[in-house]
C-alpha cells in the first residue's frame, strides 16, 4: 500500500482494475454480454470525456455498448422517445443519461422516464427510495465506489463516526444512507453536513472519516480533520496554476498537501474516487443483466 509522508493513499486504480478483471471473468462465462446505453445531449466537454471513459471501460470488460449523441437543441419529446425505446430493448440492461442536460430539458422528467430496472446510475426515485428503505437495488455509482474503496483498503466503517460534507442526491445523501445501513461496510454513525451546518470544522474534526463532496477547491483543511482520521475527497476542481504546463490543474475538495502527514488515509485527486465511479457503473450494469438472466457474481 502506498504512503506519502506517513499517510495511506487510497488509490482507485488498483481497485478499479480488480473490479474490471472480475467483470471480464464473469462476462466470459455469461449467457450474453451485458448491454449499456449512454445518452449524451449537447457538447459539454467534460461530459464528452466521461462518456469516452465509459466506452473504454465497456470495451475492456467485454460489454455491449451504444452511445446516442444528440444535439443540444434536442426536444424533450425526442429524448423521452429514445429512452422509451431503450427501455424496451432486450439487448440493453443499463441506461445512463449523462448529466447535466441542456437547460431547456426537464432533468427530473428525463430521469423518471428511465426504467428503474435499467437505472444503473441509481438516480430514479424508486431506486433512491429502495436505498432509504434498506433494500437497495442500484446504488449511485460514486457512493458505491467509495464504500468499495474503503473495503479494499480495509478501512473499518462499522461503529465509526462519519461526517459527509454535501447533501446532493448524487453523492452526499445516498452515501450517508449507505454507510448507515446494517452490515460490515455500514453500521456507521453518519452526520450529513452542508452549508448551513454550524461550526462545520468542529463537527468534522470529531469524525473518524470525513467525506468532502462540496465542490469547493481545497475546502477541507487540517482544521476539519483530527490527526489520523480518514479523508475521502470526491471533488474534482480545475484551478489556475501558472507553473503547470497546461496553466491549470485538478484539485479536490480537500487540501491534499496540507493533509499529508496529518490524515491517516487520504484519496488523491485525481486517481482516488474517480476511477471507482465507472467501475461501479459497469458493476451495476452487470447486476442488471444478472437479474434478467438469473446469473450470479459480484463485479
Amino acid at each position: 500500500m502506498g504512503r506519502d509522508n506517513g499517510t495511506l493513499l487510497l488509490k482507485g486504480k488498483p481497485v478499479r482494475d480488480a473490479v474490471f478483471a472480475e467483470l471480464s471473468r464473469l462476462v466470459a462465462a455469461a449467457p450474453r454480454r451485458p448491454g449499456l446505453a449512454v445518452v449524451l445531449v449537447g457538447e459539454d466537454a467534460a461530459s464528452a470525456v466521461y462518456v469516452s471513459h465509459k466506452e473504454k471501460g465497456c470495451d475492456e470488460v467485454g460489454f455491449h455498448h451504444v452511445t446516442h449523441r444528440l444535439p443540444a437543441d434536442t426536444a424533450q419529446s425526442e429524448l423521452l422517445a429514445l429512452i422509451g425505446g431503450l427501455n424496451a430493448d432486450p439487448a440493453i440492461d443499463g441506461i445512463l443519461v449523462q448529466l447535466p442536460l441542456p437547460a431547456h430539458l426537464d432533468q427530473a422528467a428525463v430521469l423518471l422516464a428511465v426504467d428503474p430496472r435499467k437505472d444503473v446510475d441509481g438516480f430514479h426515485p424508486e431506486n433512491l427510495g429502495r436505498l432509504v428503505a434498506g433494500s437497495p437495488r442500484f446504488v449511485p455509482c460514486t457512493p458505491k465506489g467509495i464504500v468499495r474503496l474503503l473495503e479494499h483498503y480495509q478501512v473499518p466503517v462499522r461503529g465509526r463516526t462519519v461526517a459527509v460534507i454535501g447533501r446532493s442526491v448524487i453523492v452526499g445523501r445516498p452515501l450517508s444512507l449507505l454507510l448507515s445501513l446494517k452490515g460490515a461496510m455500514g453500521d456507521a454513525t453518519v452526520t450529513m453536513c452542508h452549508s448551513r451546518t454550524p461550526d462545520l470544522p468542529r463537527v468534522c474534526a470529531a469524525a473518524d472519516i470525513v467525506v468532502a463532496a462540496i465542490g469547493v477547491p481545497r475546502f477541507v483543511t487540517r482544521d476539519f480533520v483530527r490527526a489520523g482520521a480518514v479523508v475521502v475527497d470526491v471533488g474534482i476542481n480545475r484551478i489556475d496554476d501558472p507553473g503547470h504546463p497546461k496553466g491549470t490543474r485538478l484539485v479536490g475538495d480537500a487540501d491534499y498537501e496540507g493533509l499529508l502527514g496529518h490524515a491517516g488515509a487520504l484519496t488523491p485527486v485525481p486517481g482516488g474516487v474517480g476511477p471507482m465511479t465507472i467501475a461501479m457503473l459497469l458493476g451495476n450494469t452487470w447486476e442488471a443483466m444478472s437479474r434478467v438472466e438469473g446469473v450470479h457474481g459480484r463485479g
